[in-house]
């Protein structure tokens, strides 16, 4: 699963993960990684953040279809299970940001792996998720690769 900063970082023009960024969603286009989630909640954060940005709603509108094209990119739906669970975990593990519940809470509840692919250390407190940076998770498909040609 991928959550918001890398997703985000793709639509930008500048970000600091640019690069990784534009690496990862061609990885996941090319079906490198094979089918990869994300929580529709990620278009809710981006909204916001795009808006504190002075973003446009047009430009918005432009980021959101750049990331929906992306093959081998599924966005999973909220439940109410999911709901119920992103709000426990707000409160056992004194999750202050509920975006961040929400990926929490789908990966647990969705993503048979429950993997997370994010820099935000929260999901590090979080029993059963196992989160890569992005970073980590480009070492480690090159690593793959060289072995595989050898």
């Amino acid at each position: 699963m991928i959550e918001t900063d890398t997703l985000y970082a793709y639509v930008k023009l500048t970000n600091r993960l640019k690069t990784v960024a534009e690496t990862i969603m061609s990885m996941i286009d090319q079906g490198e990684l094979g089918l990869v989630y994300s929580s529709r909640e990620v278009f809710h954060e981006l909204y916001y953040v795009s808006a504190r940005e002075g973003v446009s709603i047009d430009d918005y509108i432009a980021r959101v279809a750049a990331l929906t094209a992306i093959n081998n990119l599924k966005f999973l739906e909220t439940t109410s299970e999911i709901d119920l669970l992103a709000f426990t975990l707000m409160k056992q593990y004194k999750i202050t940001s509920v975006f961040d519940a929400y990926y929490a809470a789908t990966a647990l509840n969705q993503v048979p792996d429950h993997t997370i692919i994010s820099t935000d250390d929260v999901f590090d407190k979080i029993p059963g998720i196992t989160r890569l940076t992005p970073q980590k998770l480009i070492s480690l498909k090159s690593s793959e690769k060289k072995n595989f040609q050898q």
